[in-house]
């Protein structure tokens, strides 16, 4: 492989990172930030949680923008500007001391980091050799994954307006990276044809057959967001409601879980490449997913080394989420690819709003149990990926260089 298609893997790869890193950052230093802008007790959470959907909203809305703008203007503007968006938004947010102002740049940091996945994985699908494409989006996506590990560490460590700097640093560096890579073949071939409609997102709905394709490939990434939404984040409630001893945090968990997600990302690309198929390889680590979370569930008095353990190897069997955002780009034309992967990570993390209203509703209006309400909730999600993930069709051996 050419060494400056390794270069642009190194690039696609730090993106993620930064993404990643951004995504968990807040979760780590928001209270922290939010207490020393005034806000205490009910109000601090309500606001937390506030900043954080505004955030994802922002990445909804970037997804669909940045998806558009790489496949009519090219991937290459996207790594550039999105990444220049957050990395201006995140120091300029170590700097406010205004709440709106720290809301605003919550959402406008969302919608730049919503380019850097989809497009990075479609510019290193598209530039590297078919055969090993799937080694390139695995260590992509391992990388990216190690962000939320770093973002963990440093938001504990450091103080919160240092860790905003921080992470906008990283973004700025990245970008004096990125002034060696180039475009996409495959992109160039559509640029100037004038004839071949690009971007055109209402395609993906009005048409049959692209609708079926793309909202199955959004319903495989579905279990990633219950293990992250419900598993991660309560790790304190359901620990404790299971009489798990030790000390159980949600940063604890965070670590212990994304380890696990960037080695499993990595070890799914390999599979897949073993296997010789994407669909094999996602529904052998969805079986082993819905096991591991059965046996996160069914702890019952046990460890907090034991009950980190299973957090590890849960995050690995959920790793294969770079695996289904591939195979979802892998299944439409050059002129709609950036806007297919672009807007299924965001779409799947949006997902993570019903998965917490169905877990809810569960726990105030039915099972009245933290334990069952997770369970049920959780078999709901696996049964609809694996069912979705056995409709779609097979990418491995698929040529990208087509348009729709």
């Amino acid at each position: 492989m050419k060494k400056s298609t390794w270069l642009l893997l190194i690039v696609a790869s730090l993106g993620y990172f930064v993404d990643a890193f951004d995504l968990i950052l807040f979760a780590v230093i928001g209270k922290n930030s939010l207490s020393e802008l005034g806000f205490s007790g009910k109000g601090l959470d309500e606001m937390t949680l506030l900043l954080f959907d505004i955030q994802m909203i922002g990445l909804l809305i970037g997804g669909i923008f940045f998806g558009i703008l790489g496949d009519k203007k090219g991937r290459l503007s996207v790594l550039f500007g999105s990444i220049l968006l957050y990395s201006v938004c995140n120091i300029i947010n170590g700097f406010t001391d205004n709440i709106y102002l720290y809301a605003m740049l919550r959402f406008l940091a969302g919608v730049g980091l919503a380019g850097e996945l989809g497009v990075g994985v479609t510019i290193v699908a598209e530039t590297m050799p078919q055969k090993i494409r799937g080694y390139g989006t695995s260590i992509l996506a391992a990388t990216g994954v190690l962000g939320a590990v770093t973002a963990g560490l440093v938001g504990d460590f450091f103080y919160w307006r240092t860790a905003f700097y921080f992470g906008g640093g990283l973004g700025l560096l990245l970008l004096i990276l990125r002034l060696g890579t180039f475009e996409s073949e495959m992109f160039l071939h559509t640029k100037d044809n004038d004839s071949i409609q690009k971007g055109n997102i209402l395609s993906l709905f009005t048409d049959p057959e692209k609708r079926s394709k793309y909202i199955l490939s959004l319903l495989v990434g579905i279990p990633v967001f219950f293990v992250v939404t419900i598993l991660m984040q309560l790790a304190p409630s359901l620990a404790a409601e299971m009489g798990v001893s030790g000390n159980i945090t949600t940063g604890k968990a965070v670590i212990f879980i994304y380890s696990g997600l960037a080695l499993g990302d990595i070890s799914c690309g390999f599979v897949s490449q073993k296997l010789k198929s994407r669909k094999k390889a996602i529904a052998l680590y969805q079986v082993l997913s819905l096991i591991a979370c059965l046996v996160y569930l069914n702890l019952g008095n046990a460890s907090a080394f034991q009950f980190f353990t299973i957090c590890f190897i849960m995050g690995i069997s959920t790793g294969y989420w770079i695996v289904m955002i591939t195979m979802g780009a892998e299944q439409f034309g050059t002129n709609i690819r950036s806007t297919v992967a672009t807007t299924i990570p965001n779409f799947v993390r949006g997902a993570a709003v019903p998965i917490s209203m169905l877990y809810t509703a569960l726990t105030n209006y039915l099972t009245h149990n933290i334990i069952h309400s997770a369970l049920i909730t959780g078999v709901f999600c696996f049964a609809i990926a694996i069912y979705a993930n056995y409709k779609l069709p097979e990418t491995f051996h698929k040529n990208l260089d087509y348009v729709e």
